[in-house]
């Protein structure tokens, strides 16, 4: 049996674990739940699962959680604080960090730290502080198992694999609701368009990052950290159908891909169970409902975050930090109508260039940037 606690329970990404959870029972178990500000879908939560403990960071709804939870045998804390310490408890096996952006960056430090394995599901854990995340993870023996579906689809086709050289890897990318759009039609896009994924059920936040590319651009950034790559070897595909969930090309030619339908039940589960496949319901891929499965080239001009994501990379340094903390900001103004679609990259891009750029940053380092360049980005919005 594994202990395992979410961060971020009540999104999309904790939501579907928890779906995982109920399909395994023999083999996961709940010890704590954590939400940021959805305090009533975490008392159903914890009334369901009966975890050690439930967390939630908005410390204004805690005495609401605290009443609703009196009678059960639950500790409740509030606040960030309170979810960096859980991380440490002894009972907990693998945290899922399904924390939305940033937020997700200390938690999972100090979870490393405490030897806690990790499944990964907050990319920007990785795109912050990917040097650091994985000395830490070298130096504290842990494993990270990602939940992308599209790293998911990588370390499948790595399994198996250990000592031959990866040449490439094929990231495939749906396009989101806007693929074949050109800059005229996207000049007035609105919020409400952005968040009609055409494949995926999404969070607003990863949605809106994935109609701007600007998901896929983390992604690269990700792949790179997890799976020891260079920029140039990290080629996106477009792939609207997103049955191909992403390919590795080794040194010989030959190319593995992982398939399956867009159900991140799949992914969520193999991290949790790895190296095991436990028997489940989900959806099957039936090839004839797919005969033609087709393939693009990104339009790295129209969708310039993608490109602006490629270039921190190359950049390194606290680059990707400041591109997204901008971009946190950048996404929740355009979802308040402060900022037009177009209006987000530039954002994203004048934060990069005025931000302090540092080549070597410590985590106090990434910490200050990210402030600096949530500043700035606020008051340009201004």
């Amino acid at each position: 049996m594994k202990h395992i606690a979410i961060l971020g329970s009540t999104g999309s990404i904790g939501t579907q674990t928890l779906e995982v959870v109920d399909a395994n029972p023999d083999k996961l178990t709940v010890e704590i739940l954590t939400a940021n500000n959805n305090s009533s879908l975490l008392i159903e939560q914890a009334k369901k699962y009966q975890p050690d403990t439930v967390v939630i960071a908005n410390e204004d709804k805690y005495q609401e959680v605290k009443e609703a939870l009196k009678d059960e045998p639950i500790k409740v804390f509030a606040g960030n604080k309170a979810i960096e310490d859980i991380v440490e408890f002894s009972t907990i096996d693998t945290i899922v960090t399904a924390m939305v952006g940033y937020s997700g960056l200390l938690p999972t430090i100090k979870a490393i730290k405490a030897g806690k394995h990790i499944a990964l599901a907050n990319k920007e854990t990785l795109v912050v502080a990917g040097e650091i995340i994985k000395d830490l993870v070298a130096k504290h023996n842990v494993n990270i198992f990602p939940v992308d579906s599209e790293h998911s689809a990588i370390f499948q086709c790595l399994v198996g694999e250990t000592g031959n050289e990866i040449e490439k890897i094929l990231l495939t990318a749906s396009g989101g609701p806007f693929r074949g759009k050109d800059i005229d039609f996207l000049k007035t896009v609105t919020a409400k368009q952005a968040l009609k994924h055409p494949n995926w059920s999404m969070g607003a936040k990863i949605t809106i990052d994935s109609a701007s590319m600007m998901n896929k651009g983390f992604e690269a950034i990700e792949a790179k950290w997890l799976f020891d790559v260079k920029a140039e070897q990290i080629e996106v595909l477009v792939h609207p159908q997103s049955i191909v969930h992403s390919a590795v090309q080794f040194q010989d030619g030959s190319i593995k891909a992982q398939l399956g339908m867009p159900d991140m039940r799949v992914p969520i589960q193999y991290a949790l169970t790895y190296p095991d496949r436990p028997l489940a319901n989900y959806p099957r891929l039936n090839f004839m409902d797919y005969p033609n499965l087709t393939f693009e080239k990104p339009d790295f001009k129209t969708f310039r975050n993608l490109q602006l994501a490629f270039d921190a990379m190359d950049k390194g340094g606290n680059m990707a930090c400041i591109i997204n903390a901008a971009n946190e900001i950048a996404v929740d103004s355009f979802l308040h109508d402060k900022i037009s679609f177009l209006g987000m990259t530039d954002l994203i891009e004048t934060c990069m260039q005025k931000v302090k750029f540092i080549q070597t940053p410590t985590i106090e380092d990434y910490i200050a940037t990210d402030e600096e360049a949530r500043r700035l980005a606020l008051t340009l919005i201004k």
